[in-house]
C-alpha cells in the first residue's frame, strides 16, 4: 500500500469510497447524476457547436460563453465517469499519480470557471457602459489575451497544490470519503502539519474568486449607476437582459462552491460529512448542467439558433 521515499509515507494508491452513509442510494444517485451529465455534455458541445458555426453569434459574450461551456464539459467529464464507476462498479481504487492529476485539473478547471464568469461580467459592463465602443475595446486580439490570462494564471496557482500533497507524510490510511480527489481531502490523510496548505488554500480563493467576485462587483455596480441614467424603461429592460443569463451562472456557480469551501475549512462537525460530499458532487455538475439551459432561454440569438438547428425556415414560419 506505501512506498518509502526520502523517509516519508507515500502511497501507491488511495480508495475513493464515494458518499459514506448513502451506500444505499448510490444506484439512485449515480442515474441521477448520469442524466445530469448526459445532459451537460450534450447542451455544452451543442453551444460551442452552435457559437462555432453561427456567424451572427461570433461576438466576444459568446466567445466567453464558448469557453464557459469547454469548462464546463471538460470539468463534469473529469468528475463523473469516474464518479459512476465508483458507484455501479465498485472500482474505487486510483493510482497516486492518477489522483494528482486529479486534484490538478479539478482545481484548475473549477478556477477556469470562477476566470470565466469575470470576464463576462466585463464584457457585459463594456456592451452597456461603451456601446459605441464595444467592437474596438473588446477585438478578437484583446479576447484571446484575456483568456491566455485567465487560463495561465489558473494553471500556475494550481500547480502548488499538487506539490504540497507530495511533500505530506500519509500515515492515516488511503481512503477518501470522497468521490474524487481534491487537495483538502488528501491533507486530512495526512499525520504532519497541513497548516501550509489550509494558508494556501485560502490564498489561491482569495487571489481566484475574490479577485474575480470584486471584478464582478464593480462591473455590476457601474453598470446599474449607468442603468439608472438611462432615460426610458425600455432601455433599461434591455440593458438588464443583457445580463440575466450571466447573473444565473454565477448564482448556479458560486452558490455551491462557497458551500464546498467553507465547509472544508471551517464546517468541522456542524455539517454532516454526507452533505458535504453530496454538496461538491453537485457543484462539481450542477453548473455545467444548467449553463447552457439558462443560456438558451435568457438569449434570444441562442435560443433562435437553437431553433434553426431542429426545424427548417417552413417549419418555424408556420409554428408562428
Amino acid at each position: 500500500m506505501y512506498g518509502v521515499n526520502s523517509s516519508r509515507l507515500t502511497p501507491r494508491y488511495f480508495i475513493l469510497n464515494g458518499i459514506p452513509k448513502l451506500e444505499a442510494a448510490h444506484t439512485w444517485i449515480s442515474l441521477t447524476f448520469c442524466i445530469m451529465y448526459i445532459i451537460a455534455v450534450l447542451g455544452n458541445c451543442g453551444l460551442i457547436h452552435l457559437i462555432s458555426h453561427k456567424e451572427v453569434l461570433h461576438r466576444p459574450m459568446y466567445y466567453f460563453l464558448s469557453l464557459l461551456s469547454l469548462t464546463d464539459a471538460n470539468a463534469c467529464t473529469l468528475h463523473v465517469p469516474n464518479m459512476l464507476c465508483i458507484f455501479c462498479f465498485n472500482l474505487k481504487g486510483i493510482d497516486f499519480i492518477a489522483c494528482l492529476v486529479h486534484v490538478f485539473f479539478i482545481h484548475m478547471l473549477t478556477s477556469m470557471e470562477c476566470g470565466v464568469l469575470m470576464l463576462m461580467a466585463l464584457d457585459c459592463y463594456v456592451a452597456i457602459c461603451y456601446p459605441l465602443r464595444y467592437s474596438t475595446i473588446l477585438t478578437n486580439t484583446a479576447i484571446t489575451k484575456v483568456g491566455f490570462a485567465t487560463c495561465s494564471r489558473s494553471v500556475l496557482l494550481t500547480i502548488p497544490f499538487t506539490f504540497l500533497i507530495t511533500h505530506l507524510p500519509f500515515c492515516r490510511g488511503n481512503l477518501i470519503h470522497h468521490t474524487y480527489c481534491d487537495h483538502m481531502s488528501l491533507a486530512k490523510l495526512s499525520c504532519g502539519s497541513i497548516k501550509i496548505d489550509a494558508i494556501y488554500g485560502l490564498v489561491a480563493v482569495i487571489l481566484i474568486a475574490g479577485f474575480d467576485i470584486f471584478c464582478t462587483c464593480m462591473s455590476y455596480t457601474l453598470i446599474i449607476c449607468a442603468v439608472v441614467n438611462l432615460s426610458s424603461a425600455d432601455a433599461c429592460h434591455k440593458a438588464f437582459s443583457t445580463c440575466t443569463s450571466h447573473i444565473g451562472a454565477i448564482v448556479i456557480t458560486y452558490v455551491p462552491a462557497f458551500f464546498n469551501f467553507f465547509t472544508h475549512h471551517f464546517g468541522g462537525c456542524s455539517i454532516p460529512h454526507h452533505v458535504h460530499i453530496f454538496i461538491a458532487n453537485l457543484y462539481m455538475l450542477l453548473p455545467p448542467t444548467l449553463n447552457p439551459i439558462v443560456s438558451e432561454m435568457k438569449t434570444k440569438q441562442i435560443r433562435e439558433g437553437v431553433i434553426k438547428l431542429f426545424f427548417t425556415e417552413k417549419d418555424i414560419l408556420s409554428m408562428s
